[in-house]
């Protein structure tokens, strides 16, 4: 056979696998749900995979008799608690009513502040973000530091107004402080008809169709609904009616329609009213996630320059997780696919190191749930089992290397020292601490003077120290007390300055397990006065949580 003849044999078939994966990538959402606490973030994220129809009751924590707890809340903590603890993957299939048929890759959030570095860690693993506003109560302290975070990241954001069939400000008067205080132009989809309090639905602008909800038992079915034509809705909803449309007519005299460049580009937000507690306006948020959020495009590299989805493989692990089943003590890396197809079995290189990784233990995730995962693409969250040689910030590649860039670690304000409660313990209490930081649950600092048996935790926020102490408890068999230390601030010292630093009064240096030495004081003031007094010391400030 010519090599002619052979051309001929197998383009076909190489631009048949090269069409099919740039189709696959552009069926792929692949967003993030962020939020202050309490603003209903796992509420939302259950009744998005409700209305897909991926489950059959809501879960919602309401503390409410015979409700379950949801999907993506799977730690004993996050149930006791009602709080999300730990980021959550949800992988599941959507067929719109326009027709398209989509595969969404969900990642739900912790909303608390002691938990940012999970959330930043997944909002590098996403296109977009729904960021999640309380009716009554606004913009929250943390939903402000999450915007600056997608703002750095330059992901469009999609806002929703939960709580709607609760008492709230005037829709209006919210739409003014997205505005004034992020600075991000808001062009509403829908808008309600009914006060906040009384919610009957909400008129879609773009159909201009009345979407009337109807409430079921609980909210832990979808709520059905009717859509009734412009012309029949004032019959349907009186004065709310007229009064939603005349506060649209306001929005499109002030240039609040829609615009997708502007959107993509980080200007506008869309905005969708919802009860997620209700299932009210889920719907119009699905389908306006699969209509306007984008498909994956590339993931930009250590040097600025992006691999194209249709590159060989390559993926970004942005959390390492352990403890989801507790008959098997086996840990997930979440990876997302970046460029290529991946296939389970195949040999990738892991860049940090330059070994082989065989991932062979492949699986699709759905909160705690795994599945066996053949295939992946672009803009896919898989699971990799078993997978102890990954750390959050890793890249794994096929054929052409690459390398994305790192996932910083947060400057810590809490420091507590940790100690084995029974000595004969020890084993357990080292590989559990060595592998909550592995995780990025806790950092772990160390020195000569503390020893092994007694390294110092440092944190973002003290719920970081619960959580360790309970997994430490529960999975490692290996009970730690805490001992607070008076520290508050870190900055990064040069090891030639770290003695002269270690020999002051109220400061300590400790290293932390990836080589970078921090100087602890008490307060941002002693910090103020040694530098004042030491100019020639080389303190570096590290990433604050909220930073730009």
């Amino acid at each position: 056979m010519s090599d002619h003849d052979l051309d001929i044999q197998t383009a076909p078939t190489g631009t048949a696998a090269a069409n099919r994966l740039v189709a696959e990538a552009g069926r792929r959402r692949t967003f993030a749900v962020i939020s202050h606490p309490d603003a209903g973030k796992s509420t939302l994220t259950e009744a998005l995979v409700l209305h897909a129809r991926v489950i059959t009751q809501a879960g919602a924590i309401h503390g409410k008799a015979g409700r379950r707890a949801t999907v993506s809340d799977w730690m004993e903590m996050e149930q006791a608690r009602g709080i999300s603890i730990t980021s959550t993957a949800l992988q599941f299939p959507y067929l719109s009513p326009d027709g398209q048929d989509c595969v969404i890759n969900l990642l739900d959030t912790p909303g608390h502040a002691d938990f940012s570095e999970d959330t930043y860690r997944v909002l590098s693993a996403v296109d977009c973000a729904v960021m999640l506003i309380d009716a009554a109560k606004g913009l929250e302290p943390q939903t402000l530091k999450l915007f600056q975070v997608c703002k750095h990241r330059g992901l469009p954001i999609l806002t929703v107004i939960n709580k709607w069939d609760r008492p709230g400000r005037h829709a209006l008067e919210l739409l003014d402080e997205i505005q004034e205080r992020i600075g991000l132009k808001p062009t509403p989809l829908t808008w309600p008809v009914g006060i906040a309090g009384d919610f009957k639905g909400v008129l879609d602008r773009r159909t201009g169709n009345f979407i009337r909800f109807t409430r079921t038992a609980g909210g832990a079915t979808a709520a059905p609904e009717e859509h009734i034509a412009p012309d029949r809705a004032h019959d349907a909803a009186g004065i709310d009616w007229d009064n939603a449309v005349e506060e649209c007519e306001l929005i499109a005299a002030d240039d609040g329609d829609h615009d997708q460049e502007l959107f993509l580009q980080g200007v506008t937000t869309p905005v969708l009213f919802t009860s997620a507690a209700l299932n009210f306006g889920v719907n119009q948020l699905l389908d306006n996630l699969v209509r306007l959020a984008p498909a994956p495009s590339g993931q930009a590299d250590v040097n600025g320059d992006v691999r194209p989805v249709d590159s060989p493989f390559s993926a970004f692990v942005f959390k390492v997780q352990a403890g989801m089943d507790s008959a098997h003590r086996d840990r997930i890396a979440y990876a997302r696919v970046c460029s290529g197809t991946f296939e389970r079995g195949d040999v990738l290189t892991h860049a940090a190191t330059g070994k082989p990784f065989v991932t062979k233990y492949a699986q699709s995730v759905f909160g705690q749930q795994r599945s066996t995962l053949d295939n992946a693409w672009p803009g896919d969250v898989i699971g990799l089992a078993n997978a102890a040689a990954l750390r959050p910030g890793d890249t794994l590649f096929r054929d052409i290397p690459v390398q994305f860039p790192p996932i910083p670690s947060f400057s810590p304000e809490h420091f507590s020292v940790a100690r084995g409660t029974d000595p004969s313990k020890h084993k357990q209490f080292r590989k559990g601490i060595e592998q909550l930081e592995q995780e990025g649950v806790v950092q772990v600092l160390r020195s000569n003077r503390r020893g092994d048996q007694a390294p110092v935790l440092a944190a973002v926020g003290p719920l970081q120290f619960e959580v360790t102490s309970h997994r430490m408890a529960t999975e490692f068999n290996a009970p730690i007390s805490l001992e607070g230390l008076p520290y508050t601030v870190a900055r990064a010292v040069d090891p030639d300055d770290a003695e002269f630093v270690e020999k002051q009064v109220s400061m300590e240096v400790l290293t932390r397990t990836d080589g970078v030495m921090l100087a602890l004081f008490t307060t941002k003031w002693r910090l103020q006065g040694f530098q004042e007094d030491n100019p020639s010391v080389k303190l570096r400030p590290l990433v604050a949580a909220g930073d730009d």
